[in-house]
């Protein structure tokens, strides 16, 4: 029988990605992470031992606790959180349940080396349009909840990179860029293990618009349009990402959840 601290992989799986997703927070030990490792999307790696360190972060936050197999460490670490105010559950079978889902999951030889802080952080183009959007948007949603974007001056991204330890993406001749067709938001849909359908809908979109091939899917041109007025509307490009958000939230959920949807009025007509 389910304890009522737990949540099922299946009710997991729908709140992964949205804007209003608990935190993850994996808290399995190095020999079980060694066997399988990955992230479930959107987690971050704690250890149970030091949880008084890290739980301020998570004031304000609901919590779901991942160990190996929803066993010990994640009721343990659910119930400390819990004394200590945060509210906290356990997924159900842990990230065995997951991977035997056949669910994406993050590999972590792909993630940047992450901050004294324990966030990634990335560097691009400064005056963002389409990937340097999107790209951010997937990352923070899929990647790393509390990743950092620099955004700079064309000619110093790879500089400020290198003096910054920041992760260059979007620009010409590095790892997180262009490949042939594909786009950068497709480069790291592939690479980042999260090729479900509606990521792979959306790229589609992305890419289109950010390629200016328009024919691939109906929905590039409002994307396009979308998007360019945006940068129209904001001169500071934090302030765009983070409009930006909104509107790939609400794309994603039109690919994970309404693309059989039509609307048309009156919806009450006579006979209809």
């Amino acid at each position: 029988m389910p304890s009522p601290t737990t949540i099922s992989v299946e009710k997991l799986v729908r709140l992964v990605g949205t804007p209003n997703a608990p935190a993850l927070i994996d808290v399995r030990n190095d020999d079980d992470f060694a066997q399988d490792p990955r992230l479930i999307p959107g987690s971050i790696r704690r250890s149970h031992a030091d949880i008084q360190s890290w739980r301020a972060e998570l004031a304000g936050r609901s919590v779901i606790v991942i160990c190996q197999q929803g066993l010990k460490l994640s009721h343990g670490t659910a119930a400390w959180l819990r004394s200590e105010g945060v509210p906290a559950d356990v997924l159900d079978g842990g990230f065995e349940a997951w991977a035997a889902a056949d669910l994406p999951a993050v590999p972590c030889t792909k993630l940047p080396l992450r901050d004294a802080n324990g966030r990634t952080v990335w560097v691009t183009r400064a005056r963002p349009k389409i990937d340097r959007i999107a790209c951010p948007w997937l990352i923070r949603r899929f990647v790393d909840p509390n990743a950092v974007f620099l955004y700079v001056v064309p000619s110093e991204v790879k500089a400020v990179g290198q003096r910054f330890e920041a992760e260059p993406f979007d620009i010409e001749g590095v790892f997180w860029s262009h490949r042939g067709e594909l786009c950068t938001f497709d480069v790291m849909v592939e690479e980042f293990g999260l090729e479900t359908e509606p990521l792979l809908r959306l790229a589609t979109i992305v890419r289109g618009a950010d390629t200016a091939r328009l024919d691939l899917a109906p929905q590039v041109p409002g994307l396009l349009a979308a998007s360019l007025g945006l940068s129209r509307m904001y001169a500071d490009d934090l302030a765009q990402l983070e409009a930006g958000m909104a509107l790939y939230d609400a794309f994603y959920r039109w690919c994970r959840d309404a693309t059989d949807e039509t609307h048309n009025w009156p919806t009450n007509k006579p006979g209809a």
